[in-house]
Order: C-alpha cells, then structure tokens, then sequence
C-alpha cells in the first residue's frame, strides 16, 4: 500500500522524456492532495493534476467518499468504486521519486522511503476518474496494489500481522503501454518489480539527496 509519496520533482521531468507540469503541487503527497499524474487520451500523454483518492463518478457528495487511494489489483474489475475506471480503460501513471511505508522495528513503525538505486524517478500504476460532485469537476486517481508477501524488499514493510502490499510500478519501456492499453492486457502488465532496482532509506535520509 502507499499513503504518502515524493511526486517528481518538476525539474526532473526531462528524465521520463517529458516536458515539465505547468501547474504547482506538493513536494510529499498524501490523500485528498492533487498530484501530478500522466494519461493519454488519444494516443497523447499528457499531464493532469488529479487527487490522491479515487471519486467514483456516481459521488454526490465528499465526505461520504472513502479514501480510495490505493486499489487491490485482485478485486478491482469488481469494486464498486474502481470497476468503472477499469473497464473504460482509465489508465494512469504516477511519477514519483520516492514511496513511503512503515517499516517495524522493535514494535514500533518507523517510516522508509522505497526509490531507485540509481536515484531516478519511476511511474506507479494507476487508474483514473472524473466526477461531478456538487457542481465541482474533479479529476482523482488511485494507485494499483498487489500482494507482495514473497519480495524481498517490499516484504519489509507493513505490520506483521498485516498482508505485504506494494505499488505496481511500470517499466520504462512499457509506459505507453499501459497508458493506452485494454483492461485485459493491462491486467498481464501488473508485475512485481525487480528488487535489484529499487533500495530503501530511513525517511529521514531521504532528504539528503531528495530536497
């Protein structure tokens, strides 16, 4: 799971060969924030601000949304809140630089920062909806999650008594992919990513080589 993350940082956009956001948004994200995130509607990627928490498009009114911010790969084509999303193909990245989770020690969670070895940033998977919520047009976006009880990194994370989740990040090579792609094959393109990538750090480290 993923509650809070570190957006990429608009200077840094030239790294994914993208041009930079034109719009402002926090330097750590957590729900109900607008975060920058990628679609493609026809053919074209393009940049959107979207809330971190997905709105299903029948919402009437906030606060009796839930906070849809991640959503279970395994249930959601079926999900009241997502299946829509799913099924019109509503599918979005998420650059960030780096995720955060809870890490136990001794009992107590300590927060860690999940990134790439060679410090660069990555795209999350996710899916996308516009509502209509009493008068106000708002974009919102939920990041996929998959059991990850056998990865040796994200395994870390999570109270032990709790499922081991983890975000589905989308490689390089398969951005485009998943921004344009059906349901079904994006359901093939929902994979553990390598741990030899990827390393974590104390959140408060992060800020060292992450202002």
């Amino acid at each position: 799971m993923c509650a809070n993350y570190r957006p990429i940082q608009k200077s840094r956009a030239h790294l994914l060969d993208l041009f930079e956001p034109t719009f402002d948004y926090k330097p750590d994200i957590y729900p109900e924030d607008l975060s920058p995130i990628l679609i493609s509607p026809d053919q074209k990627v393009e940049w959107r601000a979207a809330r971190f928490g997905l709105v299903p498009f029948w919402a009437k009114e906030l606060k009796a949304v839930q906070n849809a911010y991640n959503a279970r790969t395994e249930t959601v084509a079926e999900k009241n809140s997502f299946k829509h999303a799913w099924n019109k193909n509503q599918f979005a990245l998420v650059p960030v630089e780096v995720i955060f989770e809870p890490k136990y020690i001794d009992g107590q969670a300590q927060w860690y920062g999940i990134y790439r070895q060679d410090k660069k940033p990555f795209t999350v998977a996710a899916i996308y909806e516009y509502a209509s919520v009493a008068g106000q047009e708002i974009l919102s976006m939920s990041m996929l999650t998959i059991n990850v009880d056998s990865h040796p990194l994200m395994n870390q994370f999570h109270a032990s008594e709790h499922e081991k989740r983890s975000v589905v990040i989308i490689s390089e090579g398969h951005r485009l992919d998943w921004l344009n792609a059906e349901h079904a094959q994006a359901a093939e393109m929902i994979l553990e990513f390598s741990p030899d990538e990827f390393t974590a750090a104390p959140k408060s480290k992060i800020d060292h080589f992450y202002p």
